[in-house]
């Protein structure tokens, strides 16, 4: 069984911070900060993600004319997306970290498509103002990384964090994450045996 906490953080950028750092900072601060109403027994996953483009980061856009910028920025190459885990045990106050970097290559959608895509009101509140997963405006090519990393939450990042725990998932997780995504994951079982992946 699990909940669902949602930590409110100050996501402000650090001078010199760079995207890793960020990322597993604020994916810490969201863990700890969760841990003040949680029970003894609980194992607290904290999670963040950000879009980094040509060294930038680029958080939760500003508006929608922010949106649009980073929409246009995006399109038609690849950025990364790093996505921090911080697991954090309760009972002995026990830290572990992960850092997930995937490679986005975008299609060259429309300026018609960004407009269509920023008035429906989706990406307002994500990194890189866009969904991954959105039916509609489907930004991404082609994907030959982590999906669900991309989502916000790789499962197989947690299940290898988790493991350092001792702690084993009684369900077969990258098949699980791979029916519901409908996406025929290339680095499961590598990011299952400790390698790096970007």
């Amino acid at each position: 069984m699990f909940n669902i906490s949602v930590s409110d953080i100050d996501e402000t950028e650090l001078p010199g911070e760079v995207p890793g750092d960020y990322v597993l900072r604020l994916a810490k601060e969201k863990a700890l900060a969760a841990a003040q109403t949680a029970h003894l027994e609980n194992i607290i996953i904290g999670a963040d993600t950000t879009v980094v483009d040509q060294g930038m980061i680029f958080g939760k856009p500003g508006g929608m004319a922010d949106a649009e910028r980073m929409l246009k920025q995006l399109r038609g190459h690849t950025h990364q997306v790093y996505t921090g885990l911080a697991i954090y045990r309760l009972q002995d106050e026990r830290l572990l970290t992960e850092l997930c970097v995937t490679d986005v290559p975008m299609r060259p959608y429309s300026d018609e498509e960004i407009t269509a895509y920023v008035s429906s009101g989706d990406p307002l509140d994500k990194a890189g103002a866009y969904a991954i997963q959105h039916p509609g405006f489907q930004p991404v090519e082609s994907m030959h990384g982590c999906f669900a990393s991309v989502m916000g939450l790789p499962m197989c990042h947690v299940v290898r964090a988790l493991r350092k725990f001792d702690i084993h998932p009684r369900g077969d997780v990258p098949t699980s994450c791979q029916t519901f995504l409908q996406y025929q994951c290339p680095v499961s079982h590598a990011i299952l045996r400790g390698e790096a992946v970007g």
